[in-house]
């Protein structure tokens, strides 16, 4: 009896150890050496758990048919940018002519056309809508002009007191024999109280509509769950569009505990003409593609036409796990590494890896003025804690933080760099955004522009605090301690 317990302990313990060499193999592979560091933890001190977690998490690429949708339709995408009408494509020899650009701005457009397949075009008119109320209003007021297609890509949709107007819009528009296609992301809708209403509103208009990265394992279609399509579009005749931060909810997001608190999101849309609508045309018609297999019909290319002047410049950057690399961390890395004297960044989820934290400690370090904007208060814990982890390495770098005051949720994604160059979309400074999000980013080269976004900075940054470097290391030592384990937690991806 004693020799059979003594046999099946040491077959326990090398089934143990065979389990950990296996894991420090299998677990490094193609991850960031402190996502990997993070995993290993999980697993060697929870094993169990730890590595359930791992076959469900572990991955970050989505399902071969969607990588393999992804290029096909990349490749569709390049052939048709070269057919847009002449003038209408940015050249490296257009930017190096221009004295207002610097001379990176260049290969970095290269840069993202070979990641993402979309060109920087020119021609185009953009107006920022800072105001929640306002922009709902304004995309209902598109709406209410279209003529032919009405498409709308949001990670949240919700039917409310607050998007009622926006909902009549598309009502009204299929009654008119418009076609209306609406995308949202399965699981952030459904989280939200009145899912089922906005899919029977949505059956009751006549709308066409899908749920994007559903998951559905007795169809066969699964991915890692929390895989999801953080983008923001409306694109109204492929003539105007609207993307940035806001989803289509009211701003307390249908929460109680937010209402509790008094908590109200603080957003900024972009409103675009001219061939950039065309090119966020082309990322809706990319994803209702992945989630339906129709590839939609779009207006010629030839037919697309400047309607500004010709220096305000833009460039659709899409991201997430259905691309090969991380284009939006490429994107923003060779930003702050561009910097010169300023660098402005907007995010409400502040949580870098290692490579964007050493270039915004960098830029600091060599005398470009930072600034970093998010909340002093946060909707998730355990984000919000894991971001408050680098503030102690940026202020002693130099980087100025502003908190924005409770009870505002600053949400608002946008990064200025120096004179000329912005980007604004749905995508956060964090490894999720990075790593696990379908995103969409929008370079915009033009003075102009960046003038605005200051502005818009400046009336944040009035409502903020400025956090010290002696404040902040005044806090309890209990802080410190979530802190840090936050931040280990963040970095399981």
């Amino acid at each position: 009896m004693v020799e059979t317990s003594t046999w099946w302990v040491t077959l326990a313990l090398a089934v143990d150890i065979a389990f950990r060499v296996i894991a420090l193999v299998i677990v490094p592979r193609n991850r960031r050496p402190q996502t990997a560091m993070a995993w290993l933890l999980a697993i060697f001190f929870i094993p169990y758990f730890g590595f359930l977690a791992f076959v469900a998490f572990g991955s970050r690429r989505l399902p071969k048919k969607r990588r393999e949708n992804q290029r096909a339709i990349n490749a569709h995408l390049r052939a048709r940018s070269t057919m847009l009408a002449r003038g209408i494509i940015v050249t490296e020899s257009d930017i190096n002519e221009s004295p207002e650009f610097p001379r990176w701005l260049a290969q970095t457009v290269r840069m993202n056309e070979r990641l993402g397949a979309m060109p920087m075009v020119a021609g185009n008119t953009v107006d920022f809508l800072p105001e929640y109320h306002q922009s709902l209003a304004a995309m209902a007021k598109a709406i209410d002009s279209a003529r032919d297609t009405v498409h709308v890509e949001f990670y949240i949709m919700s039917v409310d007191d607050a998007t009622k107007g926006f909902f009549d819009a598309l009502e009204r528009a299929v009654a008119r024999g418009v076609t209306v296609r609406v995308l949202y992301d399965q699981l952030a809708s459904a989280r939200i109280s009145g899912y089922r209403n906005l899919l029977a509103t949505l059956d009751r208009i006549g709308a066409q509509h899908r749920a994007m990265l559903p998951l559905q394992p007795w169809r066969g279609i699964y991915q890692r769950p929390d895989l999801r399509n953080h983008r923001k579009l409306l694109i109204v005749d492929s003539l105007i569009a609207y993307t940035g931060s806001q989803n289509i909810i009211e701003p307390g997001y249908r929460n109680p505990r937010h209402h509790r608190r008094g908590l109200q999101w603080l957003d900024v849309m972009m409103r675009a003409e001219g061939p950039l609508a065309d090119g966020l045309e082309a990322l809706f018609v990319s994803d209702w593609y992945q989630e339906t297999g129709e590839l939609l019909n779009t207006p010629s290319p030839d037919k697309v036409t400047r309607v500004g002047p010709d220096k305000t410049w833009a460039q659709v950057v899409p991201s997430g796990p259905a691309f090969e690399g991380e284009n939006n961390l490429r994107l923003f890395n060779s930003l702050v590494y561009g910097a010169r004297s300023r660098l402005i960044l907007s995010s409400p989820y502040f949580v870098p890896d290692e490579s964007m934290r050493y270039a915004i400690t960098t830029a600091a370090e060599r005398g470009v003025e930072v600034h970093l904007m998010v909340s002093e208060i946060a909707d998730q814990h355990l984000v919000f804690y894991a971001q408050r982890s680098y503030y102690d390495e940026l202020l002693q770098s130099g980087v100025k933080i502003w908190l924005y005051q409770a009870p505002t949720i600053l949400h608002s994604k946008f990064i200025i760099v120096d004179d000329a160059i912005s980007v604004l979309g749905s995508s956060n400074i964090d490894m999720r955004s990075f790593s696990l999000n379908l995103e969409v980013s929008v370079l915009l080269a033009s003075p102009p522009v960046v003038k605005e976004l200051e502005d818009l900075s400046a009336t944040y940054m009035a409502q903020s605090i400025e956090l010290s470097l002696d404040a902040w290391r005044a806090r309890p030592w209990y802080s410190r301690f979530v802190e840090g384990l936050a931040r280990l937690t963040a970095t399981v991806q």
